[in-house]
């Protein structure tokens, strides 16, 4: 049985990582924009996974951020560090490396470089190896999209025993599936289902999910918490409301105009949103004016005279 020291619940964004002109870490900026999504009330943050571009960073780059990260998130914010690495050697290395650095848990991804032998044995061997070894709690991350990888439901449930292994995050985009993973690990047993988009978070709630990974959070925090605070408080017609609103706004900085389409929209916000890092390419200006019309459409503030920043 899990009883996790740390807490799943709510919104978590996993947050974009800011690079200045040079390509090179914009730290300053991370910190600034950590200081305005702490006036939110947030559950913590995913700090280097998909969409903060992990895979292009190096192994002391990810430290350099979850530093930064750690000294600009209250201590009541769980910071989930994405340490996921294709060996299960180098995940253990990076793991222990982000909790030196801070990180209250650690969300690791499939290994995936040799997808067809990724079998349910392969994948159940690496994570029970990299709980065993790590000293904070272990989160799956299923994200076939991404990976080609899907960790399926009966294979959860069997690395779900293990006591250092505390959740998931899933953004396979099955709802069905989540809910056959809270059914078969047992809410009260302590595993912590998170819903890996926002496109269903309400639906994943209902479901038993405990919170959520909602890369809409970056842009629209206080609709996102409002989701969960009105599931919570059953006015579920409201929530339903809010969450059919955020759709579009969703899609938009996901599956539409992708993580430098979310950058470009944490500019027109007012926070730093900067460039991507090749080979990612910036969102080309045709794009903006479409990208802008969702966000003002689907409620969210623009600041007009923030002009796009680079430092």
């Amino acid at each position: 049985m899990n009883n996790s020291p740390v807490s799943l619940a709510g919104v978590f964004p996993p947050i974009p990582t800011p690079f200045d002109a040079g390509g090179e870490l914009a730290l300053d900026a991370l910190a600034e924009n950590l200081a305005r999504w702490n006036h939110f009330d947030l559950g913590g943050y995913v700090v280097l996974g998909s969409n903060g571009e992990a895979v292009y960073l190096s192994a002391e780059e990810k430290v350099r951020v979850w530093e930064t990260a750690r000294r600009a998130i209250p201590d009541d914010k769980t910071i989930l560090a994405g340490t996921g690495c294709e060996s299960t050697r180098a995940t253990i290395a990076l793991t222990r490396q982000a909790a030196q650095a801070g990180a209250d848990a650690a969300l690791i991804v499939t290994p995936n470089y040799f997808d067809g032998m990724m079998t349910s044995d392969a994948l159940l061997a690496h994570y029970r190896a990299v709980a065993d070894a790590s000293p904070i709690p272990v989160v799956m991350y299923n994200v076939p999209k991404f990976t080609h990888v899907e960790l399926d439901a009966p294979t959860i449930a069997r690395a779900a025993r293990h006591p250092n292994i505390v959740g998931l995050k899933d953004s396979g985009g099955n709802i069905a599936k989540l809910a056959e993973v809270v059914r078969l690990t047992g809410p009260a047993a302590g595993f912590q289902v998170m819903a890996g988009t926002a496109g269903y978070f309400l639906a994943g709630l209902m479901l038993g999910a405990v919170g959520g990974v909602l890369a809409l959070a970056n842009v629209a925090p206080q609709q996102s918490v409002d989701i969960h605070r009105l599931f919570q408080a059953g006015r579920w017609e409201e929530a339903a409301e809010l969450q059919r609103r955020m759709i579009p706004v969703n899609a938009a900085v996901t599956t539409c105009f992708g993580i430098a389409g979310l950058k470009v929209a944490l500019d027109m916000l007012g926070y730093y949103g900067g460039p991507v890092r090749l080979p990612l390419l910036d969102l080309p200006e045709a794009e903006r004016e479409t990208l802008r019309e969702v966000l003002v459409a689907g409620g969210v503030e623009i600041h007009r005279d923030v002009e796009n920043r680079i430092i």
